[in-house]
Formats: C-alpha cells, sequence, structure tokens
C-alpha cells in the first residue's frame, strides 16, 4: 500500500461506536482518513428518535480526526428517514479531497445511494459497511422488490465489509460473491468498558444503594430504547411471571414506552427498578450494577453493540436469537444463552436456569470478556487495511 493511501468516510453523524476507530486510523503514517458527515458533526445535541429526547454525548465525539460537515438540504433532516439525509453537494465535497477509496456506512439514504452510484462511474473503490442481516421476517412480496432492488445496489461497491456471521450470509442471499467480501468486526472501545477505577466502583455502590438493591440480590439489566422492537415491556411481564428469590431486573433508558415502563415498576416496585437514559460516561458503571445483561430484540436489531460493552464489563448476556451478534458473541454456556424470540417460555427456562448457578453466572462473565477482546479497534483497522491494500493491489475499481 503506497504511503498516505487517502480513505474518505461518509457517514451522517459521529457515532460513538465509530470516533476510536477514525482516530487509530488517523494516527497511521501509511494512510489518510478524512470525515465527511452528512447530518452533524456532534458540535449541538440532536434528536435521537429511539430514545425520544435531544441527546449530546459526553464523551468527545468528533476530535482526533480530519472530518468535514456537507451541507444537508432536507426538510427534515435526520438519520430516522431514507429523505432525512440529502446532501447535493457530497460528491464535489468528497471529490475536491481527491480520495483512493472510499468507505460508505449504509444504502438506507438518498445521499448514500446517490454516492454509490456516483463514485462506482467515477471509478473509485468503494467499501460498503453494513450490518444487515435475515432473521427478521418479511412478505413475499417485499423480499421479491428487495432483491431487485439490492441487487442493483449491490452492484456498485468494489468489497463489502461484513461484521459477522449474520451479515455474511445476508450479503450472500442478495447476491454478492466470496471475493467482494472482508471480514471487519464490529467493535468497542474495550479497555474503556474493561478497566473501572475506584471511583466508578464508589459509584456503583453508591448508585445501587441508592436506588434500593440490596447486597446479596442478583441484578437483570436491561440498557436501551424503551421501543417495541427491544421488547421491553414482555421482558417485564416475563420476569414477573417467575419473580425469581433475590433478584431485581434494572430497566435504564427512555423511549416511546417509558410510560408503559413506569407502569410496570409501579405494579412491582419490589421486582424492578428504573434508571433514565445514562450518559457513555456512565455506562462502565451501569453495566457493573447487573449480573447479567439481557437484550430481548424481536426484530431489527441488525447487531447489538451493548452486548459487546457489556461483556467488555465482564457480564454474561442473555439475548434472543433475532440479536445479529448473538451468532458470533454468545456462547451457550460459555459466555450466555440465546432464546428463541418471542418465545417467553424459552426465555423463563433459560434464565431460571442461569440464576440457579451463580458461580456459573460469574464465571460466565470471565469468559465474556476473554471473547470479546477480539472485538477491537486494532482488529478493525487490521482487517480494513487489508482490504484496501487487496483492492489497491489488484486495482479494483
Amino acid at each position: 500500500m503506497k504511503k498516505n493511501l487517502k480513505l474518505a468516510f461518509i457517514i451522517t453523524h459521529p457515532i460513538q461506536y465509530y470516533a476510536p476507530l477514525y482516530r487509530q486510523l488517523s494516527k497511521r503514517q501509511d494512510i489518510a482518513v478524512r470525515i465527511f458527515f452528512t447530518w452533524h458533526n456532534g458540535t449541538n445535541d440532536a434528536m435521537d428518535y429511539g430514545f425520544k429526547k435531544n441527546i449530546s454525548w459526553d464523551i468527545p465525539l468528533a476530535d482526533g480526526y480530519e472530518h468535514e460537515l456537507v451541507p444537508n438540504c432536507s426538510s427534515h433532516p435526520g438519520s430516522h428517514h431514507f429523505m432525512g439525509i440529502n446532501n447535493p453537494s457530497l460528491i464535489k465535497s468528497v471529490m475536491k479531497w481527491n480520495p483512493d477509496a472510499i468507505h460508505i456506512t449504509g444504502y438506507a439514504f438518498l445521499s448514500n445511494i446517490l454516492a454509490l452510484r456516483a463514485f462506482h462511474k467515477l471509478k473509485i473503490p468503494i467499501l460498503f459497511r453494513g450490518d444487515s442481516h435475515l432473521l427478521d421476517k418479511e412478505g413475499v412480496w417485499k423480499k421479491v422488490l428487495k432483491k431487485k432492488v439490492l441487487k442493483y445496489i449491490f452492484n456498485l461497491p468494489s468489497a463489502f465489509l461484513y461484521v459477522g456471521k449474520n451479515n455474511y450470509n445476508y450479503f450472500k442471499y442478495y447476491g454478492v460473491h466470496d471475493e467482494k467480501l472482508f471480514y471487519c468486526p464490529h467493535s468497542i472501545d474495550v479497555e474503556r468498558f474493561s478497566t473501572v477505577s475506584n471511583l466508578q466502583e464508589k459509584q456503583a455502590a453508591k448508585l445501587r444503594n441508592e436506588i434500593g438493591i440490596k447486597n446479596n440480590y442478583k441484578v437483570l439489566l436491561f440498557a436501551g430504547k424503551f421501543e417495541k422492537k427491544k421488547q421491553p415491556i414482555q421482558l417485564m411481564r416475563a420476569f414477573s411471571e417467575i419473580s425469581p428469590a433475590n433478584t431485581i431486573m434494572l430497566m435504564v433508558g427512555n423511549g416511546e414506552l417509558e410510560h408503559e415502563v413506569k407502569r410496570m415498576v409501579a405494579k412491582f416496585p419490589e421486582l424492578f427498578r428504573l434508571l433514565p437514559f445514562q450518559n457513555q460516561s456512565m455506562m462502565p458503571v451501569i453495566y457493573r450494577l447487573g449480573d447479567l445483561f439481557i437484550l430481548p430484540s424481536a426484530f431489527r436489531e441488525t447487531w447489538g453493540l451493548a452486548v459487546n460493552e457489556a461483556m467488555a464489563c465482564s457480564r454474561p448476556v442473555l439475548a434472543s436469537d433475532r440479536v445479529g451478534c448473538a451468532t458470533d458473541l454468545i456462547i451457550p454456556g460459555k459466555t450466555g444463552e440465546i432464546f428463541k424470540a418471542y418465545n417467553w417460555g424459552s426465555f423463563k427456562n433459560k434464565l431460571i436456569s442461569l440464576l440457579h448457578n451463580p458461580n456459573h453466572l460469574k464465571e460466565m462473565g470471565k469468559n465474556a470478556r476473554d471473547h470479546i477482546s477480539n472485538y477491537t479497534f486494532e482488529k478493525t483497522v487490521s482487517t480494513l487495511l487489508a482490504a484496501l491494500k487487496i483492492l489497491h493491489n489488484k486495482g479494483i475499481h
């Protein structure tokens, strides 16, 4: 790979899971990167339609790498709908930087589709990254239409960076050939979550006491958006039906189902505790309040990076089989368990089994921490650069 090969990233806004990747790439001598944001650059807070509130992350997300905010002319800007990302000057802005390759995340926005088409015509190599899977049920006609559309879209990139087994199967189903597929795992800042200071330990103990959780109680943790796909209400109902002794479920978040969550907490005060949305600097503490992390999503959970975070905090995970990362991250009996989505009998059986052996639960937490050490930004950087090197050496457009 030639010195200072230039790679442009096109993405909607600074994302806590990607910013450390950009910083690591920016420190290298063999590549130059610039991020082109198509919605906002993190200067101000922005509406998160899942949490139903304006969010401003409390860790730096746009520091340590070159970036540029491309004007968005959408009448209703945002990453929650196709026309929310509309940047007529995007191609010109990127080409002014004269990149050797383009990295595009997702196809669900107008600007991304136009960029895929434009850079394909310009014969600039495109690395496409997404994390979709085939786990969700879809109607026959939707499948037929989607396959026709994606056959066109997936002819445009030069390479596809798949994040795990389910994502690999998705790309294969839509006709992407093996020679275009490169493994590039979803990663988090493992060290930030796995390393806890004495201050954070004290914060966790204090918070546990403040919300009334006894020292001898096990804590089941749900942390995320209170939205339909994640099934927080169904989760709470299932837990209330078995009411295991000396066990509390802690619900952390906000969202459209918040009022229903609060009603369940009020109805069963002996079973539930509630905390609002917690910002990034607090999340390593929050994960340590739980003995088991639960993600019961039933649809559109393409990966579930909260699972990475919980495992980095040495917590085992109980997740549904519709969670995209489950196949890669959860080794049944070793790092957690997987239950069948919509099958709350399956959930109850798995949970009771996990709670039956507290020592095994702790052992699985240690295994989870070891396993997630394979999902670091260093790994993602190395696999991304390996794909880029192959494209460059072969002269692929």
